[in-house]
C-alpha cells in the first residue's frame, strides 16, 4: 500500500520514493459502513487481495458515505444516511479512523495504512451484527493494534466527525459520474460500470490488468487461469471439426 511521505528528504530517497509510488494503482473505494454490497466487496474480495502480494502495488482511497445525504445550517451539519442514523454514525468513525489511525514507532511491522485497513476490514467484517447496538468501534480497535481508539470515538462524536464525513460527501458529489451503487470502486480516478461490476467478484484479476510489469506473481496465475492453454484450444478445435466430419459425411 501507498506511504506517502511529508518533509525534506535526500534527493536519491526521494527519486526512489517517487518511481516506486508511480507503479502503484490509485484505487477508490465509496462505500456505506452497513452497506452489505460493501462489507461483501471489502472482506472477500479487497482485504484478501490487499494483505497479500499486491499490498505493495496499490494505493487505497476509502471514502466512507454512499448514498447518504447532508444539509447544513449554519456551522451545523445534518445528515441522512441509506441504512440510518445506525449508518451515519458508523460512516464519521470510519472517516474519524481514517483521519486519525497513526502507525507506532514501537511496531515497525504495522503501517498506517494497514492499520486502517485492517480496522476497517473488522467493522464491515461484524457489519450490523453487534450486541446492544453498540457499534464494535472499540472491540476492532483491540483486536488491530489501533491504540488511539479514544481519540476516535471523540472524532466521531463531535463536530469533528460531521466535518469529515462532510468532505466525503462533497468528495463523493464531486465524481464525474454521479454515485448510483455502493460500492463503486474507481481504478486511477476512473470510474467503468463493467470494470466495477467485475472487481466486486474478481478484484484480484481486476487489478491485475492496471498493474505495470513485472507483475507480482499472483497477477500470472490469474491470467494463466483466465487463458486457456494450448492443449485446450486444440480440443475444442478437434471437436468442432470432427463435429463437421459427421455432419458433412451424414
Amino acid at each position: 500500500m501507498s506511504h506517502k511521505f511529508i518533509g525534506v528528504c535526500l534527493l536519491l530517497g526521494c527519486l526512489v520514493a517517487s518511481v516506486h509510488s508511480a507503479a502503484k494503482v490509485p484505487i477508490a473505494i465509496y462505500y456505506e459502513s452497513l452497506c452489505p454490497d460493501s462489507a461483501k466487496f471489502i472482506t472477500e474480495q479487497l482485504y484478501p487481495a490487499v494483505k497479500g502480494e499486491l499490498r505493495d502495488v496499490v494505493d487505497l482511497t476509502f471514502v466512507p458515505f454512499g448514498k447518504s445525504q447532508f444539509f447544513t445550517q449554519g456551522a451545523e451539519v445534518t445528515f441522512t444516511c441509506h441504512h440510518g442514523p445506525n449508518e451515519c454514525y458508523g460512516n464519521k468513525v470510519h472517516a474519524c479512523a481514517i483521519e486519525h489511525i497513526q502507525a507506532n514507532s514501537y511496531q515497525i511491522e504495522y503501517t498506517r495504512e494497514s492499520l486502517t485497513l485492517d480496522f476497517i476490514n473488522c467493522l464491515m467484517r461484524a457489519g450490523k451484527n453487534f450486541p446492544d447496538n453498540v457499534y464494535p468501534g472499540q472491540r476492532c480497535a483491540t483486536e488491530n493494534h489501533i491504540n488511539n481508539w479514544e481519540n476516535i470515538k471523540t472524532c466521531a462524536n463531535t463536530t469533528e466527525g460531521s466535518q469529515l464525513l462532510r468532505k466525503a460527501g462533497e468528495a463523493t458529489m464531486r465524481l464525474k459520474e454521479p454515485l448510483t451503487s455502493v460500492p463503486s470502486i474507481l481504478f486511477n480516478e476512473q470510474f467503468e460500470k463493467k470494470v466495477n461490476d467485475r472487481a466486486q467478484v474478481n478484484f484480484i484479476g481486476t487489478l491485475c490488468q492496471y498493474v505495470s510489469a513485472p507483475q507480482p506473481r499472483i497477477c500470472a496465475q490469474h491470467n494463466a487461469a483466465a487463458t486457456p492453454s494450448l492443449a485446450s484450444v486444440s480440443a475444442i478445435l478437434s471437436s468442432l471439426l470432427g463435429l463437421w466430419f459427421i455432419r458433412s459425411f451424414y
